[in-house]
């Protein structure tokens, strides 16, 4: 199943971002989870399981941080361009994304995330 169908409804709903954005933001939560697991600095390895750091919640500003650098590793000077093209402006634009995933139900947020984390 393609990514575009399984978020047919959440298209459909809020047609500001195509897909290519939504698919953005999947891959930036993944980036952002494995920068998380890398070792905290020289000699220490932060400890994790594979379920947990899985599973690991991203709050907002990570997200954003992580879609900064995912952004400029793949897409360099162009990064700007590419995600303007996709709808997204600025930070905001990355919460709506998220917001509009977790009313689908396919992210889930805790009771201290917000809107205005991003």
């Amino acid at each position: 199943m393609s990514l575009r169908h399984s978020l047919s409804g959440v298209l459909a709903r809020d047609p500001r971002y195509p897909v290519q954005a939504y698919a953005f933001v999947y891959e930036a939560l993944e980036y952002t989870k494995r920068m998380a697991r890398r070792p905290a600095g020289r000699g220490r390895a932060r400890s994790r399981s594979s379920s947990a750091s899985a599973a690991r919640h991203v709050t907002g500003r990570e997200l954003c941080e992580g879609a900064r650098r995912l952004a400029l590793e793949s897409y360099g000077l162009m990064a700007l361009t590419v995600l303007k093209l996709w709808g997204i402006r600025s930070t905001s634009d990355l919460g709506e994304i998220v917001y509009n995933l977790i009313a689908s139900g396919d992210l889930e947020k805790t009771p201290s995330d917000s809107r205005s984390d991003f």
